[in-house]
Order: structure tokens, then C-alpha cells, then sequence
């Protein structure tokens, strides 16, 4: 089972390849964990308990 991810895989539809560029470098760095942002952006927009809401990068 080497080529099965630990957790479901899920997929993203209608994000386009410069908007998904822009998304790491907001997040940080082009290699960031954007499912981390995107998991933590899902659990307040939810309302799970004690997750405060993201904050938005500056401008560039």
C-alpha cells in the first residue's frame, strides 16, 4: 500500500493554475501546506469550536 495517501484525497475543482501560485505565495512560500490553509479556513467557515478566523495575507 506505498502508493495510497494516509488521507482521503480531495479534489478541487475550477482553481486555475495562477490563481493556485498566488494561493502558496500568500501562504507564504511556493512550497507551503495550502491544504493546511485550506483545512483551517473550512473549520471556521463551519464554526468548529476554538478555531479563530484566518487572517489575510497584506498586498503585494
Amino acid at each position: 500500500m506505498a502508493n495510497q495517501h494516509k488521507e482521503k484525497l480531495r479534489g478541487l475543482r475550477g482553481v486555475d493554475d495562477e490563481l493556485w501560485q498566488d494561493f502558496a505565495a500568500a501562504a507564504g512560500r511556493a512550497d507551503s501546506d495550502r491544504s493546511a490553509e485550506l483545512r483551517r479556513f473550512i473549520e471556521w467557515y463551519v464554526g468548529r469550536p476554538g478555531v479563530e478566523q484566518p487572517t489575510k495575507p497584506p498586498a503585494a
